[in-house]
């Protein structure tokens, strides 16, 4: 397994939009984006912060993308 990157929320929304996602709603600082006939993937995004690793994980997992795959898109 490779390892994840360390990348802002902003980062992980772009790379998200590229995969197919488009923005559903944003409701306060989290954004949630959604593929079409997919789930719900929620983005906190706080000022250029970088995410935590299990912050991240949630993402990929919610997303269903891999690491590789998240590599690729930035």
């Amino acid at each position: 397994m490779t390892r994840l990157p360390r990348v802002c929320g902003k980062d992980v929304v772009l790379a998200l939009k590229r995969a197919g996602f488009q923005l559903s709603h944003v409701r306060g600082s989290h954004h949630y984006l959604r593929r079409p006939g997919g789930k719900l993937v929620t983005v906190p995004i706080h000022s250029d912060e970088i995410l935590d690793i299990k912050t991240l994980k949630s993402i990929l997992d919610q997303s269903g993308l891999t690491t590789e795959e998240l590599k690729e898109l930035l």
